[in-house]
């Protein structure tokens, strides 16, 4: 069973009827001759109540950076830009890229000069993360109208379950139809949506028909449509382990299935019993509106190579100073320094140091960075990125979402504060 996509501006009302059938609604009477489709809806235990299944919807918004600045100048619409650094001097990283500039293999976290190669007519602007945080929030009001179980996953994304809805639609495709529309409508931008009945494939789903792009994925079509799902896409497998599979002959989830959870653990490590697990369908992970916070940190890439000590530790002191202000904001204490170097030739390595205890003060922060960083033998090599995290937490007092979205802008090497 292939994947239906539904378009907003467009609705095909023959599929979205069929759609509905596949969702869970209260057990009508059974009609004389059950078809397909009506089982398809219903599965029954062995007292005969239906098993409630979750409804989930993964909302992305497209292109996020970009389309907001498009939206906001008419110079940019229909053009090829990259919200990010400039490509002058030494170079900075691209953080989104408008579809325009996709087009010419433009990408997220790409060298500027690289992208600028690839694309010479591309139009850099500088983000406004204060305006990305702003549409952000408003993007969360629009959630809220339909449920409170909301996880941000970044400014731009968030899984939402609707398997009980504040107006009582009970269709997880018309509410995301419909707040699809509204952004649009109140936001003026646009927004993929995957709708199934777990995060990981409605993941999955909202990326395959971006932009604008509407996937559901039925109960019955999921371990089908998980065995056909090549390693890359699943969410979790970056470049390396992809390639890694690959080399073992594993190129989609059928060939992950052939494998014992115990293989799975002995070539991947841990994450091989999700592996196990999700290519069977299997994920009971909850929509957290309040996700443990796993690590607090900051980081900067700078307008020139660093092969200064003096100068490396001056870095060090601003984002120990950032890392700390964080912590303070949300109470946070932790056991681990993790600082990373990544170097002029885009080579990174990372080093860490845990405590018998938890801190969360700016002095032994930066001491700690420090002494990482002795440890590399600094000044041999030009260093074109510096970041310190905090890790092994206790309890959040306060959750991180209660100020938003957990933020994502440092995956992209700019300073949000």
């Amino acid at each position: 069973m292939r994947p239906l996509r539904e378009k907003t501006t467009k609705r095909n009302h023959c599929c979205f009827a069929a759609l509905l059938l596949c969702e869970k609604k209260p057990a009508p009477q059974a009609p004389a001759r059950m078809n397909s489709a009506y089982l398809c809806s219903l599965v029954f235990m062995e007292n005969s109540n239906p098993i409630v299944r979750r409804k989930i919807i993964h909302i992305d918004m497209d292109a996020f950076y970009a389309s907001v600045e498009q939206r906001d100048n008419p110079l940019y619409r229909g053009k090829a830009i990259a919200v990010g650094g400039s490509p002058e001097g030494r170079g900075g990283v691209v953080a989104t890229a408008s579809y325009e500039a996709r087009k010419f293999g433009v990408r997220s976290a790409m060298p500027s000069k690289r992208a600028l190669q690839m694309c010479p007519h591309l139009i850099f602007v500088r983000p406004r993360f204060d305006v990305y945080k702003d549409v952000s929030r408003k993007i969360r009001e629009i959630f809220s109208r339909y449920t409170d179980l909301i996880e941000p996953l970044s400014l731009d994304e968030a899984y939402l379950d609707v398997t009980e809805d504040k107006l009582g639609i009970g269709s997880a495709i018309e509410i995301a139809q419909q707040i699809k529309q509204a952004i649009r409508d109140e936001l003026h931008l646009t927004a993929s949506a995957g709708v199934s009945t777990s995060k990981f494939v409605a993941k999955v789903a909202s990326d395959l028909q971006k932009p604008d792009g509407l996937t559901f994925i039925g109960p019955s079509a999921i371990e089908g449509f998980m065995e056909q799902l090549p390693v890359e896409k699943f969410h979790g497998v970056g470049r390396v382990t992809a390639e890694k599979m690959k080399k073992m002959g594993l190129f989609t989830g059928a060939d992950l299935k052939k494998l014992t959870e115990q293989q799975l653990i002995q070539y991947f490590g841990k994450v091989g019993s999700f592996y196990y697990r999700i290519v069977r369908g299997i994920d009971d992970r909850a929509v957290q509106p309040h996700r443990e916070t796993k690590s607090a940190g900051a980081e900067d890439t700078f307008p020139h190579d660093l092969t200064d000590i003096a100068e490396m530790h001056a870095e060090l002191a601003k984002i120990a100073e950032t890392v700390t202000k964080r912590l303070e904001r949300h109470q946070l204490k932790g056991r681990t320094v993790t600082l990373k170097i990544k170097y002029s030739d885009f080579r990174q390595i990372t080093r860490n140091q845990s405590f018998p205890y938890p801190i969360n003060d700016y002095q032994t922060i930066l001491d700690t960075a420090k002494h990482l960083l002795a440890g590399t033998s600094p000044g041999e090599q030009p260093i074109r990125l510096l970041g310190i995290t905090l890790s092994n937490f206790g309890e959040t007092t306060v959750p991180l979402g209660k100020e938003g979205p957990s933020p994502q802008l440092s995956l992209f090497n700019f300073e949000e504060e």
